[in-house]
This record gives structure tokens, sequence and C-alpha cells, in this order.
């Protein structure tokens, strides 16, 4: 104790990972060990055989994305937002679904995108698609729920940022959302500020020394990013198929129609779990009986009210366009889980 004191850096590195999901996830297969011995054999099992079937996602994800960061290919995300306003919400809610930011990097992105005079239709747009899939989202949940239910997510996204960019289209038009904004863009945490409208994406990011650097930062530390929290996803679903009553979560999410869609949706928001997180929880609960339609509903709400989703659209706007972005949010929700159960 007394070296600890005298050398504060290991006490520091051990209180920083406690709050990792690491910790988590090796404090909960601690406590099946201690309550549950007979059954931490099959947890442990169950998680691990999961995560092993995933790793070959994982791979490709990380690959893209660092691919992705290392070209700059955020360039031609900015350029959706020039030209017509039609044409702004359509590209701006596909390429919602491409852009390869962190949630910090989308906050100084999009109060950049709004000072330069962007309309906020098309930054709507791209804001509610955004947080819903990115390339790593969309692998993460093949792998976990199937594919069908995955591009079922990414229509889903693309689907509510054009209803969203349009609704704001229409409500601007009788003057609603004058002076959306509430203050000027700031830096992001990681270091990145507003879009940059010129210069052209590197394909060939090998050929610099400079952009090869930068894929193997991102490779490392998206690849460790995705690994500590789908190794917590998959153990959290260990535990709920092992002690969660089939009958309770069935009788709160299962069977047809709106009401299971509609709870699954406003259960969502305030559980929110993050995208990598999510799906194999949905696996979990959907093995136990919650309907397709609730899962993509839960899900989509959840995105929609991330925390830094939320703080962003705080931060940046005035309370009128974040009640918007909220209701636009859970209405989205619920019709994308009517939808997808009825497909």
């Amino acid at each position: 104790m007394a070296e600890l004191t005298q050398n504060p850096r290991p006490a520091k590195l051990l209180a920083a990972w406690l709050k990792t999901p690491w910790a988590l996830a090796a404090a909960l297969l601690a406590a099946v060990a201690l309550l549950d011995p007979g059954n931490f054999g099959p947890v442990v099992e169950f998680a691990a055989t999961a995560l092993v079937s995933t790793v070959r996602y994982i791979l490709f994800a990380v690959l893209l994305l660092a691919y992705l960061k290392a070209t700059g290919a955020e360039v031609m995300v900015a350029r959706a937002f020039r030209g017509r306003e039609t044409r702004m919400i359509v590209l701006a809610a596909l390429f919602g679904g491409l852009a390869p930011f962190c949630s910090c990097e989308v906050i100084p992105f999009i109060a950049g995108l709004l000072a330069l005079g962007a309309p906020l239709s098309a930054v709507m747009a791209f804001w509610l698609s955004s947080p819903l899939i990115d390339p790593p989202t969309l692998l993460i949940t093949a792998g976990a729920l199937g594919w069908p239910f995955a591009i079922g997510k990414a229509v889903a996204a693309v689907a509510l940022g054009l209803l969203g960019g349009f609704a704001v289209k229409l409500l601007q038009r009788h003057g609603v959302f004058a002076s959306p904004l509430r203050q000027a863009p700031a830096s992001s945490c990681c270091g990145c500020g507003a879009p940059k409208l010129d210069g052209q994406p590197h394909w060939r990011f090998w050929q610099e020394a400079g952009r090869r650097a930068v894929f193997r930062r991102e490779f490392g530390s998206n690849g460790l990013f995705l690994l500590k929290w789908l190794t917590l996803a998959y153990v959290l679903e260990a535990l709920l198929v092992h002690y969660v009553p089939a009958e309770l979560i069935a009788g709160l999410v299962g069977g047809e129609g709106v009401l299971p869609i509609a709870v699954a949706a406003l259960v969502g928001m305030p559980a929110y779990l993050n995208s990598y997180v999510a799906p194999p929880l949905l696996a979990g609960l959907m093995e136990q009986g919650m309907s397709a339609g609730a899962a993509m509903a839960f899900m989509v709400a959840g995105a929609v009210s991330s925390i830094p989703a939320m703080a962003a659209v705080w931060s940046l706007v005035k309370a009128r366009v974040f009640v918007t972005y909220l209701g636009l949010g859970v209405s989205g929700a619920v019709l994308s889980g009517i939808l997808f159960q009825l497909v």
C-alpha cells in the first residue's frame, strides 16, 4: 500500500481499468463463479463461442473503418451538403450510415455544417441516420442477429433520415426553425474541427507515411474498442439467456401488435446500450421471446437517444430543434418496428 502511495501511477492505472468494460465483464463472471459455480462453465462457454463467431466481422469492420479514416473519406460526406436542398437531404441520409466518425467528432462536424450555412433539414437527416448504422455496426449486427435484421436496420436508418429531413424542410417553410444554432462550433475531443469541404480522399493511403500511421492507429484503437465492448456484450447475453425467465421477456415485448413495439421503443431510450453491445443483447432477448419488430424499435430508439447523440443536439441547437429530433426519433423507431414486423 505504501508503494502505491509513493508511486501513484499504478493506482491511477488500476482505477482507470476498473471503469472499463473489461472490469465489468470480469466482475460479472466472478459473481457467477461465486454465487452459482455450476453455471460458470456454461456462461463462459456461451460468451466465448459467440465472441469467436463474430471475430471475422470485427476484423473486417476494423479494417474498413481504418481505411476510411486513413484515406480522408469524410470529405465525401461533407460534400453531400452542397447543392439543392432536396439533393442534400437524400445524400445526407445515405451518407449518415457511412460516416467514419466517432461520437465526439460528430458534434463539431454538425456544428460546422450549420455555421457554414447548411440547411437544418439536411443536417437533421444526417443526424438521425448517423447514430443508427455505420460499417462496424452493420457487420456486428449481422453477426449477432443475421443479415436480414442488419439490412433492415440500415434501411430504417436511411428512411428515418429522409423522414426527419423532409419533415424539417416542411416546418421551415412556416418559419419554425429560424436561427436553430445555439452556439458556435468548437473543436472536438478527437482534435477534429469543422468539416473540410476542400481536398480529395487519398484512396492509396499506403503511399504516404502519415496516412499509414493513421491506419495503424485507427486499426489498433478501433479493434480494442470493439473487442472490449463485444466481450461485455456477450457476457451480458449469456447471463440474460441463463438467468432471465423467457416468459418475462415474452410478456413485456413479445407477441404481435403495436403495443410491444411501442413499449420496446420507450424502454430502449433510457436503457441505451451502444451499437456494439445492443445486437448481442437483443439476440438473447429474441431467444427469450422478444418479437423482431420490438427488437428493431428498441435498437433504433436506443441509438437515437444515445448520450453522445443527445448531448450533441442539446449543446448545439435550441430547445425546439431538440424536441423535434427526439420526437422524430421515437416515432421513427415505432414505425420502423411496425414495418419490420410486417415484413
